[in-house]
């Protein structure tokens, strides 16, 4: 009953504050084509299966083929030839479920069905969904030809980007450069952020970290707007070589962005806290957190900036899926990760969770509670004026008899 009565509190004290908010949806550019499916996509398609069976629309059969050796294209045809009709919404609907659930050989035959199909108006979108999942399919090198063999009318912003994301998704870095090239050379298609982000990504999955910079001046001279996502590689790049002063200019930056929003005002604001918070200093060593595992402290970074990008964004499910992750290896983790993934279920307002994390930290074995870094945090969110969320983080640090030698006032 105490514990009730105190998580009722401190909510009160983080609502009133008005930190405790609705959702900050990705943009629908960014996630239309080139989103990542992860477990619990499967899991929902596995419930779309079990329903369709006691059903018997198109969606359904298909649904049924389960094995990838049945063809999708024949339930087409037989569904075709007992009279039914088919959209192209409800072909691009079942595309897009199938390649949830994974099933990435039946989508692709739904989406060789809509382009065998002249009465069916294939868009630069469907043509972009093809050539990512033939690289899934048959490879790399089947999507790089079927890219070349498209009409110029079909070569689009669409189509390029899903190959360079082809290309950045199985680290082909020169393959990706070279098309990165044709990209920025052409001028009569108009690229926005994400293709600049592909190239961005590929860079930080790769350990060039150096070329991001490079990335993002041809980006500002080709006056593309940066996103959310588009800073968030940029920063990543800055703390993950320790050039904490270019990060606080950029953060500047992206605080006068005509584009800010909530999301983005809750992403600065926890950087800033990370930041402060685990003393990540222009000087700091790279050397590896351990060195027979050749773990080093800038990829411990990366994986702590993927963690704000989602508190930005508030996705909490991210956030649980990456520390799972984070948990599931068999490398120590750092006080840094544990400043992270608390700060950012405080900065969301889920504190049942904050208070699970502070449980994990003071059992850990590997790394020792930090009481005077659970000081830096609260001190950090009142310095960016979430005073409300300093104050129930206090609360929870007094509730779970956390030590931090008389240092905090009431």
């Amino acid at each position: 009953m105490a514990t009730r009565s105190l998580f009722h509190s401190l909510r009160c004290r983080l609502t009133n504050n008005g930190v405790v908010g609705s959702n900050f949806i990705r943009n629908a550019e960014s996630s239309s084509g080139f989103s990542k499916s992860y477990n619990a996509d499967a899991a929902i398609g596995g419930s779309l299966v079990e329903e369709s069976e006691e059903k018997d629309d198109l969606k359904s059969r298909i649904f049924r083929l389960r094995l990838p050796k049945r063809s999708a294209t024949t339930v087409l045809e037989r569904w075709v030839g007992e009279g039914n009709q088919i959209t192209i919404n409800e072909l691009r609907e079942i595309s897009k479920e199938l390649r949830r659930t994974r099933r990435h050989k039946h989508a692709l035959e739904v989406t060789e069905w809509m382009v065998q199909h002249e009465e069916l108006k294939v868009s630069d979108a469907d043509y972009a969904s093809r050539i990512d999942l033939i690289s899934k399919v048959f490879g790399i090198d089947a999507a790089e030809r079927y890219f070349e063999g498209l009409h110029i009318d079909a070569k689009t912003t669409e189509t390029y980007t899903s190959l360079l994301h082809a290309y950045a998704g199985s680290k082909q870095t020169e393959r990706a450069e070279a098309l990165f090239k044709r990209i920025i050379e052409t001028d009569s298609l108009s690229f926005g952020a994400i293709t600049y982000n592909e190239m961005m990504t590929l860079y930080m999955s790769v350990g060039q970290v150096e070329k991001v910079p490079e990335v993002i001046q041809v980006l500002k001279h080709k006056k593309v707007s940066p996103d959310i996502f588009t800073y968030n590689l940029w920063l990543s790049s800055c703390a993950a070589t320790f050039n904490i002063d270019e990060l606080r200019r950029i953060l500047e930056e992206m605080r006068h962005d005509a584009s800010s929003n909530e999301g983005w005002v809750r992403y600065i604001n926890l950087t800033s806290i990370y930041i402060n918070s685990s003393r990540v200093t222009n000087a700091e060593s790279t050397s590896p957190v351990e060195a027979e595992k050749s773990i080093s402290q800038r990829e411990w970074i990366t994986y702590d900036f993927l963690m704000i990008l989602h508190t930005g964004l508030g996705n909490k499910v991210m956030i649980d899926q990456i520390w799972k992750s984070l948990g599931n290896t068999n490398q120590k983790l750092s006080s840094r990760s544990y400043i992270c993934v608390l700060s950012s279920y405080l900065m969301l307002g889920h504190l049942r969770e904050a208070e699970e994390i502070i449980h994990q930290w003071k059992e850990s074995k590997t790394t020792e509670f930090d009481a005077s870094a659970c000081l830096r945090i609260l001190n950090a969110f009142r310095d960016v004026g979430l005073e409300g969320v300093a104050s129930g983080f206090h609360l929870l640090l007094v509730y779970n008899k956390c030590s931090l030698e008389n240092e905090i006032s009431s």
